[in-house]
């Protein structure tokens, strides 16, 4: 399958295919005019890659667990680097938790920047 094809196919440009070929993440074979020759599975691997990066796993990662399904990995690594993962999404929603109270209390307050609150600047004491 051609460049253009896998590109149709999976709905990546050619340039992300052939930043994902130099990163080592699928591969292509090459035609004595240079052409690149994928096989027909590169279009599953690049929806996996795909789907890697929408969950928040970086290229590295993905490459990682790319080499784990070859055999790279063994199951304990897989697992691990998946457990990884959660942990960052949980530490991300409980960020975000937090950061949808403070937004929250200022929604409910008189003035939703804190402005009119005991401490805040004055703006007649800061002009003087």
């Amino acid at each position: 399958m051609r460049i253009g094809a896998l590109a149709t196919a999976s709905g990546v440009s050619r340039d992300t295919l052939r930043y994902y070929e130099k990163q080592g993440l699928i591969r292509a074979d090459r035609w004595p005019n240079g052409y690149r020759d994928y096989p027909e599975g590169m279009v599953e691997m690049v929806r996996l890659i795909r789907q890697g990066q929408a969950l928040g796993f970086s290229l590295k990662e993905i490459g990682a667990l790319v080499q784990g399904l070859g055999g790279g990995l063994s199951q304990g690594e897989v697992e691990t680097l998946l457990r990884g993962k959660l942990a960052e999404i949980d530490a991300r929603m409980q960020e975000l938790s937090n950061l949808r109270e403070v937004v929250a209390r200022r929604l409910a307050e008189a003035c939703p920047l804190g402005l009119d609150a005991p401490g805040s600047l004055d703006p007649k004491r800061v002009a003087s």
